[in-house]
């Protein structure tokens, strides 16, 4: 089954054991409908060989009416999603009414159980299905004893009978299982889309708030410096040209979701910026490399410090601002400080966003006041430990003494 036939065989079975929604459904019920019908011929020669009287023969014609009409109605009817008195109702009548035309015109009216066991397959649960089809089928059985039928005819009424309703039901099922899992694949296709849209959110917000931070702060010092220091106004013209072209290149990858920021580049970024602010910066010689960082986690903190920077610069007020890259235990933190008076919300977007990207990467976010005032930002990730086995097989592999 190729890619474009897929899509319309689920959708086939997704319509079993539904009411028909459109003109198309009807029409195709109808068909394979009238299809099985031709059970009814047994009956229907009864009625036409003239071996009943008159009034047989009309009780015998209007109970095929009814049972028929009450048939096409469950088949074609609404129908909820749970089974309903009335439907239980129509079963059960259209069993007594097929039991009544069996024992007053013959054994060829057995037939009629058979739709009834159909019907009873396609509207109970499968628990219940299961329970109401054999019985069925011993009715069947009981029957054909009853008229004296041979072993020939007992199998064909008696199999019918119990295979169409045990198939009906296996097919049923199968129908609920194609719209879970069409329902499952929606489900899915929306959740991925969703999520695709918070990580394009929070990639643009730290990409952008960083970017537009530092390009309103040297567009503010390159007027300042007009027209006194023309050359140093050109500098700060220069760098707002640089930042925006590697703002254009950001948003680009974080479109295509290839961004992943680096902890080396992110800190000679917060060394420009506060530079740029005019906040005395810490943030010394640390190495953003760690041999046992993966590419996640680093990313992961390299977003950190990228929005703890941005809020420092555009927030906080602050004057000072401390760097700190360690290890902790079998954790790399990077801790930003600042003695400014922290952000006016407990968490805004980018912490929000920037809690998200951390507990992706099994990591987590701690924010709150400094020990000697201000705002301090933690955030902490897994380092990926080698395990020590190799030592361990070179002394099993040397030679004892």
């Amino acid at each position: 089954m190729n890619e474009r036939e897929q899509p319309a065989a689920i959708g086939a079975y997704a319509t079993v054991g539904r009411a028909p929604e459109d003109r198309r459904q009807v029409v195709a019920k109808v068909c394979w409908t009238l299809l099985y019908m031709s059970y009814l011929y047994y009956a229907v020669d009864d009625l036409t060989s003239g071996r009943h009287t008159a009034v047989a023969t009309g009780f015998g014609w209007a109970g095929m009416i009814t049972f028929v009409s009450t048939y096409f109605f469950l088949v074609l009817g609404p129908r909820p999603e749970r089974l309903a008195s009335w439907q239980v109702g129509i079963l059960a009548g259209q069993y007594c009414l097929a039991l009544a035309l069996t024992l007053t015109l013959g054994g060829a009216w057995t037939v009629l159980l058979v739709y009834v066991s159909i019907s009873s397959g396609v509207l109970f649960p499968p628990r219940w299905g299961l329970r109401v089809v054999p019985f069925i089928a011993v009715t069947v059985c009981v029957l054909g004893l009853l008229n004296g039928a041979g072993t020939a005819e007992m199998l064909l009424l008696v199999l019918p009978t119990l295979l169409g309703g045990v198939a009906m039901i296996a097919v049923v099922q199968m129908g609920r299982t194609m719209r879970e899992l069409r329902e499952a694949r929606a489900t899915v296709a929306h959740l991925a889309a969703n999520e695709e849209r918070l990580r394009l959110a929070r990639d643009l917000h730290d990409l952008l708030g960083h970017s537009l931070s530092l390009i309103t702060l040297k567009s503010e010092l390159a007027g300042r410096m007009l027209p006194d220091r023309p050359e140093q106004a050109a500098q700060q013209v220069a760098d707002i040209e640089r930042v925006s072209r590697q703002a254009l290149v950001d948003v680009r990858e974080a479109v295509s979701g290839f961004r992943r920021p680096t902890l080396d580049a992110e800190l000679a970024g917060a060394r420009t910026a506060l530079a740029a602010a005019g906040i005395a910066a810490d943030v010394g010689q640390i190495a953003g490399g760690h041999p046992d960082l993966a590419p996640d986690p680093e990313g992961a903190l390299a977003w950190a410090l990228r929005e703890a920077v941005t809020n420092v610069v555009r927030h906080s007020g602050a004057t000072r601002c401390d760097v700190a890259l360690e290890e902790s235990g079998d954790e790399l933190c990077l801790t930003v400080t600042d003695d400014g008076h922290g952000p006016s919300r407990p968490h805004g977007n980018g912490l929000t966003g920037l809690t998200e990207r951390l507990a992706l990467a099994d990591g987590r976010l701690e924010t709150g006041p400094a020990p000697r005032g201000g705002f301090r930002l933690r955030a902490c990730v897994p380092l990926a430990r080698p395990t020590a086995t190799a030592p361990a097989a070179e002394e099993s592999a040397e030679p004892r003494a």
